[in-house]
């Protein structure tokens, strides 16, 4: 996610980071171009993360992507605003018969509390949410 700052934009990133692990699809040279200063990581996309490498039994390679990824990016916690802007995404969504996965709601809360735009390649979910802006860098 990205959202405007003193004429800058800010980044974060969304569970489509197996593409940066990969090394597919345009993920990582667009992610080259962000100043660190201005590439957030959600602490949930992080346990997304985290439970990948669980799963994969820790590969060496995608070990060090991650700590380089933690590296050029600043940690941002899921917080009270997150909370509410997540319950009204989930709420809506459900009120339209439109949900979208737990995790994918709580993800989209972190993005619209802090006004941001989500960069994710999983549009066709994401786009049901109004008012959540969404880039996909595939």
């Amino acid at each position: 996610m990205f959202r405007v700052r003193s004429g800058r934009c800010t980044f974060s990133i969304r569970t489509r980071l197996i593409y940066y692990f990969k090394r597919r699809g345009c993920v990582a040279e667009r992610f080259a171009q962000v100043d660190p200063e201005d590439a957030i990581l959600s602490t949930i996309v992080l346990y997304e993360l985290q439970v990948g490498m669980e799963k994969a039994g820790f590969p060496p390679r995608q070990i060090a992507d991650l700590e380089g990824l933690l590296n050029d990016t600043r940690r941002v916690a899921f917080d009270r605003a997150a909370a509410e802007a997540a319950a009204f995404i989930r709420a809506s969504l459900e009120a339209r018969g439109a949900p979208i996965g737990p995790i994918d709601v709580l993800i989209a809360g972190v993005a619209l509390s802090l006004d941001a735009t989500l960069v994710t390649h999983n549009t066709r979910e994401f786009s049901r949410i109004p008012n959540l802006a969404i880039v996909d860098w595939f």
